[in-house]
């Protein structure tokens, strides 16, 4: 049995969120993510290289829940696939470009600090765009 594996991408938002809908009217969330680059050096150090951007969006539900939740600067770390797409250009060229459509998107906890709400999911969704902190009274061990 094989373990069942996405694409995924680690980088930070670098423009702000937005929620737009398509021609049938489904929500789409779009932001363009920014990917560190480093280059190893003979000596064992690493250089610090110009980031990567690339488009990342989201549809439906999955983009509503995420508008309010990201910002630039955020941590981030998204799984889904690349979408390859032709694009018109002036002059009657057209070019080949791609997209990043995740079906997940979190922050990075290796680079983000929160508190998670375990709070039963009824309830609606925070309107703002900042991360709700909620702390958990400390749970006693039994031994």
């Amino acid at each position: 049995m094989s373990i069942p594996t996405q694409m995924s991408l680690q980088g930070f938002i670098a423009t702000a969120p937005e929620l737009t809908f398509t021609g049938k009217g489904h929500p789409r969330f779009y932001c363009r993510v920014g990917i560190e680059q480093h280059r190893k050096e003979v000596d064992g150090s690493f250089t610090k290289l110009d980031p990567v951007y690339c488009d990342l969006v989201m549809f439906d539900r999955s983009a509503e829940r995420a508008y309010p939740r990201f910002k630039p600067g955020d941590q981030i770390v998204a799984s889904g696939y690349i979408h390859e797409y032709e694009q018109d250009r002036p002059g009657g060229r057209s070019e080949i470009r791609e997209q990043f459509v995740a079906r997940r998107i979190g922050h990075d906890c290796a680079r983000t600090r929160y508190v998670v709400d375990r709070t039963p999911a009824q309830q609606p969704d925070p309107p703002t765009n900042e991360l709700t902190v909620v702390n958990e009274p400390a749970r006693a061990a039994s031994i």
